[in-house]
């Protein structure tokens, strides 16, 4: 059993430490940062990796970015002293015969770490419950969306969900925003990935998520129904 015992504490720190990095990504989407950037902005922070120019600006400027960025900083340094510590300890405890026991072991954890990593459904259910938990906690302050906008009375966001029987199906964002010139399409929103209103010509598919700014009524009128972001 020898170096075994730490072998349970590395791989702790190793999977604590990539729910810690997931939940410092969903409060960074919150502060409105795209979900894979935000990914790999707190990949970055807790490994202490850095950022390009452009990058470290849109954090140093945000006061809610810099408070996640630096609490991912600190937790970075925790985890990765409490990785190479216990890892350390494992393998230095370990006898000759136990040794490639306890680096089978390792390599088994850290595989099935990595998979609960990629298990969509798991990580989602991890990060709805971080981002209900950063809702109602005061730690972070989050600017509204009206506030960000500078909505006015009677205009805002709308998201429409694009169904399969939705004529808006095959349609371009151009050939949308022709129609409906009071609409002001600012993206798309397919899956995790958000599609800015530059790539005008790519056509809708079912699923997709039309995020629009403009008058509520006249928005109701030529979409339906509705959610309002």
């Amino acid at each position: 059993m020898e170096g075994l015992y730490f072998l349970i504490p590395t791989l702790m720190a190793v999977l604590l430490s990539m729910l810690f990095v997931r939940a410092g990504a969903i409060a960074l989407v919150r502060t409105g940062m795209h979900y894979e950037q935000a990914k790999f902005q707190a990949l970055s922070a807790f490994t202490a990796t850095g950022f390009t120019t452009h990058e470290a600006e849109k954090v140093v400027n945000h006061p809610t970015r810099r408070k996640i960025i630096s609490m991912l900083m600190i937790g970075g340094y925790a985890g990765i002293a409490a990785v190479t510590v216990s890892g350390t300890s494992s393998f230095v405890t370990s006898t000759a015969q136990n040794l490639p026991r306890n680096l089978l072991i390792l390599c088994f954890g850290l595989i099935c770490i990595y998979a609960l990593a990629r298990h969509i459904g798991l990580m989602q259910r991890w990060e709805s419950m971080v981002e209900r938990l950063l809702y109602r906690s005061s730690l972070f302050e989050f600017e509204p969306v009206e506030e960000l906008l500078h909505l006015i009375e009677g205009f805002g966001l709308v998201k429409i969900e694009v169904t399969g029987e939705s004529p808006l199906v095959g349609k371009s964002i151009i050939q949308i925003g022709t129609e409906h010139r009071d609409a002001l399409i600012l993206g798309v929103e397919r899956g995790r990935t958000w599609m800015h209103a530059r790539r005008m010509d790519e056509p809708l598919q079912e699923n997709d998520q039309l995020i629009v700014y403009g008058h509520l009524e006249r928005l109701k009128e030529a979409f339906g129904e509705h959610d309002e972001v």
